[in-house]
């Protein structure tokens, strides 16, 4: 398995900001309860992601099982939080990646990658080597370690990365981590230095390049407009945004306020006010419209190969 620093990453895992340590290569699980074979949950063309990132072939997403985070609201519990999915060997991941490929996907769309680094390049490498590449999606909560971005800078083209809070104790109630805003800045301040603005090729896809996504959470709106002042100030307006006003209560978040409601009216004219106020003109709002399509919510998926979100 990948070394990193002449010892094997695994054998004391600190790919992620909890740096737990665990001896996955002997057996252990970590803080997220991942193990050392890969475990995907699901895989398929995805026409949910961002347009860049969708086009009209679907983006190739992998969901992996496990999360760094432990999100009383995640729409993908059944897998993040439960760990659900299916064991694979390398070998399998990249037959995974090359089915993905031959299906016309744009892209390579790794959701939840951090617990999975040396797993993913190493299940890449043949198909670099057979000349099948794509480009390559790091779909993040943005609870990331610049040391372990800094270890995989191959694994990224395209950053899609969530700045979910601004507060530390919001971040530790809804997430469980309270150095997430420090980690998330951190990480996006990272892919932008590396990868710069959104590049598109003439079909309007992306090929390098940073979408900041920012979660509207009911009773936390200002967190996202604190979050768009502060990538003003120290990234610019001309970072992509998307900010996606369909919170949908689920898991955890059904039995507590305010997390157990979708956003008011109110809330979502703050978020478009914001938006213009700062001056972000790249990007995307979502429409206050109801809750989230069945489709996209990760709670309703079945395991296995298949498309989402279509």
């Amino acid at each position: 398995m990948e070394t990193s620093g002449g010892q094997d990453v695994l054998r004391h895992c600190s790919l992620c900001p909890r740096q737990c340590g665990a001896d996955r290569a002997g057996g252990a699980t970590g803080w997220c309860r991942a193990g050392v074979l890969p475990r995907v949950y699901r895989y398929g063309p995805h026409f949910g992601e961002e347009p860049p990132i969708t086009g009209t072939r679907g983006a190739g997403t992998v969901f992996f099982s496990h999360c760094t985070l432990g999100c009383l609201y995640c729409q993908n519990w059944p897998w993040s939080q439960e760990g659900k999915g299916e064991d694979i060997g390398i070998d399998r991941l990249t037959e995974i990646f090359r089915e993905l490929a031959d299906a016309g996907c744009h892209n390579w769309d790794l959701v939840s990658p951090t617990p999975w680094l040396p797993q993913i390049r190493e299940a890449l490498k043949p198909l670099l080597r057979a000349g099948i590449s794509l480009p390559i999606v790091y779909n993040t909560s943005g609870f990331e370690l610049t040391r372990t971005l800094d270890a995989y800078p191959d694994l990224v083209d395209v950053a899609l990365c969530d700045l979910r809070y601004s507060d530390a104790e919001t971040a530790r109630e809804a997430s469980g981590a309270a150095s997430y805003v420090e980690r998330a800045r951190e990480t996006l301040l990272w892919f932008w230095e590396r990868l710069g603005p959104l590049r598109l090729d003439s079909d309007g896809l992306a090929r390098r390049g940073v979408i900041c996504r920012l979660l509207a959470l009911p009773g936390h709106v200002r967190e996202v407009t604190d979050n768009l002042a502060w990538l003003a100030k120290n990234i610019g307006t001309q970072l992509h945004v998307s900010v996606m006003s369909q919170y949908t209560p689920v898991y955890k978040a059904l039995g507590k306020a305010p997390w157990n409601r979708g956003l008011f009216e109110e809330e979502f004219e703050l978020l478009q006010i914001a938006v213009d106020e700062f001056g972000f003109d790249n990007g995307w709002v979502q429409e206050l419209n109801g809750e989230t399509p069945a489709s996209l919510l990760g709670q309703s998926m079945p395991a296995g190969e298949g498309v989402v979100g279509r």
